[in-house]
């Protein structure tokens, strides 16, 4: 029991020794005008580098992971299926997929597929 105290101990020492030094040597000792400017090249900018997103792109970029996500969540129903309960796995799939197409329905009936206005 001592001797696993003891390994922790020294781990975490280690470990805490290992984050102060690399906190300590990557501080910047100099400031830069050039690379605090929004261009590295030293040309001043014409406008504003801070541009307003839109949030369509933001929106499908949440659709297209939450449809990774159920790629990755459904794949390994197919792998398991034949060593478990088959009646238990077919609702819990087939749950899976009306929840998924149900928030679908949801963003394409409040518009937010439609790429016109």
């Amino acid at each position: 029991m001592l001797s696993i105290f003891m390994i922790s101990l020294i781990i975490m020492i280690i470990s805490m020794l290992v984050m102060f030094l690399a906190s300590t040597l990557s501080k910047k000792t100099i400031t830069d005008r050039e690379k605090n400017s929004p261009f590295e090249c030293g040309f001043d900018p014409k406008s504003s580098s801070r541009l307003p997103f839109s949030l369509r792109f933001f929106l499908i970029t949440i659709i297209f992971l939450i449809f990774d996500v159920e790629i990755a969540l459904i794949l390994p129903i197919i792998l398991i299926i034949k060593f478990s309960n088959l009646m238990m796995w077919t609702i819990t799939s087939i749950i899976f997929i009306i929840i998924l197409l149900l928030g679908l329905y949801h963003e394409w009936n409040q518009g937010m597929l439609n790429w016109s206005m």
